[in-house]
């Protein structure tokens, strides 16, 4: 459907058809098509303005692409810069090999120098929340602008947390060496615990295990009483063979984290190193509570399957 098409036909909607909600689709529709085209989101603006009320309603309950997008460019022109990228990143996410961040406003001076690392990272997020392959050349064409916004707001404000949060975007589009730099760049400002986390985790995707273990440990460091870092290297070990080890780092963090199902299920390791059928029995009871593929996993490792 043409531009004049989708819009025509919103028009028929909003008056006519009396589905403020529906205009907005098709607005959407208009705006995938190209969106560079800044005649769509004028339609919204006039949309607003002659029913004020219901587009209001429209967005306030938004979760399709259609009111999800108006909100984005609607909060945008209200001045809520935090709030129309959180937003884009949802319609973003939900179809990633659509530049949606091509839109005119999200490269204005306007936008990039008001809204917080926070919520770009936050969007970021919401962008991977749809379990959608990101790393393709395609997705990376469609999502350059926002790899430009993270640059600019990094360096207007450096959020440690909030910059180890983009790099997981960076990371699952396959933008690895990126990833590891703005990671970088975090820990120039200060160090903090899930930097060495996304750090690690970026090590894992690309198969250095050397690398992965150093980064968890270095988290670790940063902070002893995490109990799920134990885990994170505890599963590691495992995957290296090295059940004793895996062992150990299960019981230190069982022991400062007893209820956690997930932490108490490392009795898969104690028994796989030293046979114990207290262990075994442990985890057998635990099992039904432990979330697939993980269960899988510790199953085959107590059980020594295919190992």
């Amino acid at each position: 459907m043409s531009t004049t098409g989708a819009l025509a036909l919103a028009q028929v909607m909003a008056h006519c058809g009396g589905s403020p909600a529906a205009a907005t689709s098709f607005i959407a529709r208009a705006v995938a098509t190209d969106p560079r085209d800044p005649e769509p989101y004028s339609a919204l603006e006039h949309l607003r303005r002659e029913l004020p009320a219901e587009v209001t309603a429209v967005v306030a309950a938004a979760n399709t692409i259609g009111p999800m997008l108006a909100r984005a460019y609607l909060s945008f022109v209200d001045g809520d810069m935090d709030e129309a990228a959180m937003s884009l990143g949802a319609v973003t996410g939900y179809q990633p090999d659509v530049p949606w961040a091509s839109a005119p406003w999200f490269g204005d001076e306007r936008f990039l120098g008001a809204v917080t690392p926070a919520a770009i990272a936050e969007a970021t997020m919401r962008i991977n929340d749809y379990d959608r392959d990101l790393d393709t050349d395609a997705v990376r064409e469609s999502l350059a602008p926002w790899f430009q916004a993270i640059e600019a707001v990094c360096d207007r404000h450096a959020d440690p947390d909030a910059m180890a949060r983009m790099a997981v975007l960076l990371r699952v589009c396959g933008r690895t060496d990126a990833s590891f730099a703005l990671c970088d760049q975090a820990d120039a400002v200060r160090r903090v615990p899930f930097t060495e986390v996304v750090r690690a985790g970026t090590w894992r995707h690309i198969g250095n295990r050397v690398e992965t273990a150093a980064a968890f440990r270095r988290a670790l460091a940063l902070d002893p009483a995490n109990w799920s870092l134990h885990l994170d290297l505890a599963d590691l070990a495992a995957e290296g063979g090295d059940f004793a080890e895996a062992a150990a780092l299960a019981t230190r963090g069982e022991e400062l984290e007893p209820d956690d199902v997930t932490m108490r299920a490392a009795a898969a390791y104690r028994a796989r190193s030293t046979g114990s059928v207290a262990d075994l029995n442990t985890f057998t009871e635990l099992t039904p509570q432990v979330p697939e593929p993980y269960r899988r996993t510790l199953i085959d490792y107590a059980y020594a399957r295919g190992t």
